[in-house]
């Protein structure tokens, strides 16, 4: 019996982003420079997506995205296109296990919405060059206010973050609804801060800053909800959690059982992509909340080493997680993207497609 899905999530999947090509990272650093035009940047970007769909397609993938190639961030360049939000240079990068990042960030300095975004062109772009299914990635709306580093917010618009939470969610309600009209039908919410809200050390921080950790988690989950508050019916959206990836690092640790009521009983997703490759995100126990019609993507091939997994490894632990969730609610995957920042993960692109790979083959054998 073949348990194979003809719709998202895909028993073989994976979370978006890739290695930067060469060619293309020259390219973004010779536009930076100013010696080549913003329109010869695009041209390189549009190449470099084209050949990337093609090995997608080549290794067996049926979710097809642009690797995020034309982004610098996983969430800065969506969040700095929304209405009312500004680039913003912090004092310093945010810490991670080992590294600290570029000291990039987000400032609200006005009425939070959505009025049009490059990244809908992005979206037309490759959906004009698959046939198999285009999959969208943005940031959960948490990442506009969950780092670890408070983001700066104009009192005089946002007195009180009722109302800014609010904004927010509608802002996202209206990106979604953006994307859907301009003929998305998978979307990927990447949720950082839930999966933090995990980690007892960041607890901490969001209480040392004035923040209830309880009280965020909650707000994080309805804000996904509003998001997909007025997708169409035929439109999955799944989200991705994650401890932080940045050059093969990470920035927090904890299994899900602390967050599994808002994960699994608040928010409405269609599915989790989750992080299962270390054992900083515990046990795949809190699996047994997955409700009835929705999939958990196992995320047990690291991204952040370029070693490969050995197959028989991954069926073992699959095997485990199904003893939490019946077999034909799981899929498997990367426990996140290969480049969550331009930089990419300490990887060569030859070990990163061998790894999707694997991922398909892996499927296709317990899967059918």
């Amino acid at each position: 019996m073949s348990m194979q899905r003809t719709s998202p999530p895909f028993r073989a999947d994976h979370v978006g982003s890739l290695l930067r090509p060469a060619a293309l990272k020259e390219a973004r650093a010779r536009n930076a420079k100013g010696e080549i035009s913003a329109a010869a940047l695009r041209a390189a970007e549009d190449r470099a997506v084209e050949d990337i769909i093609r090995k997608q397609e080549e290794v067996g993938l049926q979710s097809i995205s642009d690797g995020e190639l034309r982004r610098s961030w996983w969430h800065l360049d969506f969040l700095w296109g929304l209405d009312g939000v500004e680039r913003h240079v912090m004092d310093t990068g945010i810490a991670f296990a080992a590294v600290t990042t570029r000291n990039e960030g987000v400032r609200v300095a006005g009425k939070l919405g959505f009025s049009g975004h490059p990244m809908l062109e992005h979206f037309k772009f490759l959906k004009a060059h698959t046939s198999r299914t285009p999959k969208m990635t943005i940031p959960a709306p948490s990442a506009l206010y969950g780092r670890p580093v408070p983001t700066p917010i104009d009192k005089s618009i946002y007195p009180t973050l009722d109302k800014f939470f609010e904004d927010l969610g509608q802002a996202y309600k209206t990106a979604v609804r953006a994307f859907a009209d301009a003929g998305c039908r998978y979307i990927q919410l990447d949720e950082v801060f839930i999966a933090m809200l995990c980690d007892p050390k960041y607890r901490a921080q969001m209480k040392d800053r004035g923040d209830d950790p309880d009280y965020l988690g909650a707000v994080y989950g309805d804000l996904i909800n509003m998001a997909m508050a007025d997708i169409p019916a035929d439109m999955t959206v799944t989200m991705h959690l994650c401890r932080g990836n940045y050059k093969s690092t990470f920035m927090g640790a904890g299994g899900y059982d602390a967050m599994q009521e808002v994960l699994f009983d608040r928010i409405k997703v269609h599915g989790y992509f989750m992080e299962y490759d270390t054992e900083r995100a515990g046990g795949f126990e809190p699996l047994r909340r997955l409700q009835k019609g929705r999939f958990a993507v196992l995320g047990l091939v690291t991204t952040k080493t370029g070693a490969l997994e050995s197959k028989d490894a991954i069926k073992r632990r699959i095997e485990e997680a199904a003893k939490y969730a019946p077999l034909d609610q799981l899929c498997l995957s990367p426990q996140c993207g290969f480049a969550s920042t331009e930089e990419g993960n300490i990887l060569a692109e030859e070990q990163q497609w061998a790894k999707l790979k694997m991922i398909v083959e892996v499927a296709r054998e317990v899967w059918g």
